[in-house]
């Protein structure tokens, strides 16, 4: 197999200038939607990609959970190599890609983390296992073997048996990332994508343009 003859040819919509919402956040929602309709496996999963302060860029996969206030908010372990690059440098981007819409979103902007208050009512809806889990893993650090977490997980289980509710780790929680940049990709035929994007002005505003392919 030659990697390099693997390709697909896009045409089963097209992106205008004239089609998009005003506001970004609104056609991203849109899209969102219809990546739901369709059944797009999981629509929220998005390349969050940060810098190290050696300037070396990271990125990995996270879960949208929520956009709200004009943030993109996702939660993690504040202590992992994610955390620790988004306190030196709250720049970040993220990137989602529906291929079976042949569409890819990217947007930019900066990261705060969310109150206290915000990550933990999202800590306490998500699963046991999940609350659990947070305990159990130090996010990004070395560990000797797979027997080591299950170890703890059952530690952790029974140091947490008797309680009503699973207190949240202080190290644990929620980010927002409000954009400066978002652009709307489709794929099209011949490689001649369209793609729209959106840049904030120092008042607030959003101008919109169209970029070469």
């Amino acid at each position: 197999m030659n990697i390099a003859d693997l390709r697909e040819e896009y045409s089963s919509q097209v992106l205008n200038e004239a089609a998009v919402e005003k506001d970004p956040l609104l056609q991203f929602n849109k899209w969102f939607q219809e990546a739901l309709e369709v059944k797009v496996k999981e629509p929220n999963a998005m390349t969050l990609s940060t810098v190290s302060p050696d300037g070396q860029p990271h990125g990995r996969i996270v879960l949208l959970k929520g956009l709200e206030d004009g943030a993109f908010q996702f939660f993690t372990n504040y202590e992992s190599h994610k955390g620790k690059e988004l306190a030196q440098n709250n720049r970040a981007s993220l990137t989602f890609f529906w291929a079976d819409l042949e569409r890819q979103v990217r947007i930019e902007g900066s990261v705060t983390k969310l109150t206290e208050a915000a990550s933990s009512r999202y800590y306490h809806s998500r699963p046991l296992g999940s609350q659990i889990g947070a305990w159990v893993s130090l996010q990004s650090e070395s560990i000797p073997d797979r027997a080591f977490l299950e170890k703890k997980t059952e530690d952790f289980k029974m140091k947490f048996s008797g309680l009503a509710e699973i207190p949240k780790p202080d190290y644990w929680g929620g980010y927002g990332l409000v954009p400066v940049l978002v652009e709307f990709w489709q794929g099209r035929p011949s490689r001649l994508h369209d793609r729209i994007v959106f840049k904030k002005g120092a008042d607030g505003s959003w101008r919109i343009e169209r970029l070469s392919p």
